[in-house]
């Protein structure tokens, strides 16, 4: 771009001495003024297109034609210290903090880019460092999402993290928090609810923005943890869930997928608060009998508040909550003595994020989970009641880093309470992915 402004400037040059030498002496000057003033503009518009292009979007790693590619690495960092040195019993999150003094369980490549036209692609990358220093790497999303499909549809295939609720398909980075709350630890698994499958969205014609979501998965492992999957071996090498022994479901039809529906809009109450609401479920079979199904419910609310004249997004007000219930029905296990039965479990989270100054935000988290008492001692003993209170502060030094302080009091009806007390310093090269509102 730099070569063609100044070949134009040398051209444009020229030709106005050449003008200037087949003119009678006596308008050679005031035609010299003119054809230097019509340079003059010929070159401002010139860099206003450089810079109009220079500045359009940050540069993509890997171009090709109309194609782009970005890339960026995020790493969390953990250090701090619990009351219990067995950890992973208070902080069950695949991406909790996973040990005393330091951890590193989340350094994630994230890639996105166009295919053509009619596709965008992404793709993340996760490494995990293990207490034993152990190295695990996982494919946590690949997918690829349409951009041309009419009548505001919206179709997306591959793998990643299901739209159930708010924090289910955040990233770990995006998170308010160090740790994943309570309730999604018991009815979703340490990672999440994740899979391969596909899902079609529509954007109504509503005044307001409201969007309807459907998702169809495999539903199976440990990604799906209420639905197809066998859970742990007991000291006999059987797979149980909850006390019930499990057997590996083939999928025999359409009704052993796994469906995730969700309803979500948004409101502007005013030009300084947004209040977003949803609806979620989730519905498909799990591996105590070749009948056994679960159902999840959720419900979800986010309010925020930014003043009008706010600079770089300070200062603000944020409050989320979200609410689950699950029905999980487990078939009678004879060699355990376990009758067939209705295990349902219910929680929520709620917390407050006030950003008071610019780069410095204070938050406040309590969660909730408990369970109807089953017929196995063991399972019970995984369902039990718990409460967990978290404070913290967290300073931004920028939008590629952040220092986070928490405290965690954490309550349990069947054992001895808990505290830990957790600082995670965020890092990240490359292109920045937007994040949820």
């Amino acid at each position: 771009m730099y070569r063609r402004l100044f070949w134009a400037i040398a051209f444009s040059a020229a030709a106005a001495l050449a003008h200037a030498e087949n003119v009678p002496a006596d308008n050679t000057l005031s035609n010299a003024l003119k054809e230097i003033n019509n340079l003059k503009l010929r070159t401002e518009q010139l860099e206003k297109q450089v810079r109009e292009q220079n500045t359009a979007a940050p540069a993509p790693l890997v171009s090709s034609g109309r194609a782009y590619m970005n890339a960026g690495f995020d790493v969390l960092v953990n250090g701090g210290w619990s009351t219990t040195p067995d950890v992973a019993t208070i902080q069950s999150g695949d991406h909790d903090p996973s040990q005393r003094g330091f951890s590193l369980r989340n350094a994630e490549l994230s890639l996105d880019g166009a295919v053509d036209p009619f596709f965008k692609a992404f793709a993340n990358l996760v490494f995990k460092m293990s207490p034993d220093e152990e190295t695990e790497l996982e494919l946590e999303e690949a997918y690829a999402q349409s951009t041309a499909l009419p009548g505001n549809l919206q179709l997306r295939a591959g793998r990643y993290f299901t739209e159930f609720g708010r924090q289910n398909n955040q990233h770990p980075h995006a998170w308010a928090f160090v740790d994943q709350p309570l309730v999604m630890n018991r009815l979703f698994g340490s990672d999440g609810l994740r899979q391969n499958g596909l899902r079609l969205s529509w954007l109504a014609p509503t005044p307001w923005y409201t969007e309807v979501l459907c998702g169809v998965y495999n539903g199976q492992g440990g990604d799906a943890f209420s639905f197809r999957n066998p859970g742990d071996a007991d000291t006999n090498g059987i797979t149980r869930l909850y006390g019930h022994a499990t057997t590996p479901r083939d999928l025999r039809g359409v009704g052993d997928l796994l469906y995730v529906p969700r309803l979500t809009s948004s409101f502007d109450l005013t030009d300084e608060q947004t209040l977003v609401l949803g609806a979620s479920a989730a519905f498909g079979p799990n591996d105590t009998g070749p009948d056994a199904r679960t159902q999840i419910y959720g419900v979800d609310g986010y309010w925020k508040w930014k003043p009008a004249n706010a600079g770089a997004g300070w200062p603000f007000v944020a409050l989320q909550t979200e609410l689950f219930y699950r029905d999980f029905q487990a078939a009678a296990d004879s060699g355990a003595n376990l009758p067939e039965e209705q295990l349902r479990d219910w929680g929520c989270y709620a917390q407050a994020l006030w950003g008071f100054t610019r780069g410095w935000v204070a938050g406040l988290r309590g969660d909730y989970v408990t369970g109807n008492a089953g017929a196995s001692a063991n399972g019970n003993a995984q369902r039990g009641e718990a409460e967990r209170i978290s404070p913290n502060v967290t300073y931004y030094f920028s939008e590629f880093a952040k220092l986070r302080l928490q405290y965690n009091y954490t309550h349990y009806s069947e054992s001895t309470d808990e505290q830990a007390v957790w600082t995670q310093l965020e890092f990240m090269i490359g292109a920045h992915a937007a994040h949820k509102f």
